[in-house]
C-alpha cells in the first residue's frame, strides 16, 4: 500500500520570477535540512525545452522506533535526485524527485507541475504529487504515516524558503524567520515584563506613601 498526497498552492510572483528563484533557493533559512546540491546534467533539448538532474543531499533524521532496526552506522543523510524539464514558450516546469538511499525503510517520489495560475496571470500555482511507500515487513504502514507527515512539514518549509527568496531577489525585505519573529516576541516580553514590574513598585510606592500620610493623619 502506498500513501498519497496531492497539494496545490500558488506564489504571488510570475512564472518568470518564481523560475529564476527555483535555481537559488538553497540555502534559505527554511532549508537547513538540505546539505548540498550539484547539478550532474543539463541539455536544452532542439524544441527549446531546459532538460536538468541535480542531486541534493539533506538530513534524514529517523523516528526512534526506527533507529532501533538499523545499525548505528547507517547513514544519516539521504541523496535525493531531482529531474526538471521546463518549457519556456508553455511557461511549465515540471520536477520529479526520488531518493536513491534508504529505499527499503522508504521511497518518496514527487512530481510538481509550475504553470501561470488560471486567475492571476501574475501569479504561479504548483500542483504538487507524492507517494510514500516501504518494504519494511511489520512497521511499513507506521514508516509511511512518518514519512507523509515528515512530507507535509518539508512542504511547509519549501513554500517558505520559496517566498523569502523570491522576495530577497525582487529587492524586498524578505519576511522574518520564525528564529527571528520568536527571539522580537522574546524581547518584547520583556520589556512588557520590565514595565510592569515597573509599573508594579511605582504603586506600591505610592499605596506605600498614602499609608504613611494616613497614619500620621491619626497620630
Amino acid at each position: 500500500m502506498v500513501k498519497y498526497f496531492l497539494g496545490h498552492s500558488v506564489l504571488r510572483s510570475s512564472w518568470d520570477q518564481v523560475f529564476a528563484a527555483f535555481w537559488q533557493r538553497y540555502p534559505n533559512p527554511y532549508s537547513k535540512h538540505v546539505l548540498t546540491e550539484d547539478i550532474v546534467h543539463r541539455e536544452v533539448t532542439p524544441d527549446q525545452k531546459l532538460l536538468s538532474r541535480r542531486l541534493l543531499t539533506k538530513t534524514n533524521r529517523m523516528p526512534r522506533w526506527a533507529e532501533r532496526l538499523f545499525p548505528a552506522n547507517v547513514a544519516h543523510s539521504v541523496y535525493i535526485l531531482e529531474d526538471s524539464i521546463v518549457d519556456p514558450q508553455n511557461q511549465t516546469m515540471t520536477t520529479f524527485t526520488w531518493n536513491i538511499n534508504h529505499a527499503r525503510l522508504m521511497v518518496v517520489e514527487e512530481r510538481c507541475v509550475y504553470c501561470v495560475n488560471s486567475d492571476n496571470s501574475g501569479w504561479t500555482e504548483i500542483c504538487r504529487e507524492a507517494w510514500v511507500s516501504s518494504s519494511l515487513f511489520g512497521v511499513s504502514r507506521a514508516v509511511q504515516e512518518f514519512g507523509l507527515a515528515r512530507f507535509k512539514s518539508n512542504v511547509t518549509k519549501t513554500m517558505k524558503g520559496f517566498e523569502y527568496i523570491l522576495a530577497k531577489l525582487q529587492g524586498e525585505a524578505p519576511s522574518k524567520t520564525l528564529v527571528e519573529t520568536a527571539k522580537e516576541a522574546k524581547e518584547k516580553a520583556k520589556e512588557t515584563a520590565l514595565a510592569a514590574t515597573e509599573k508594579a513598585k511605582d504603586l506600591a510606592n505610592k499605596a506605600a506613601t498614602k499609608q504613611q500620610q494616613q497614619q500620621q493623619q491619626f497620630v
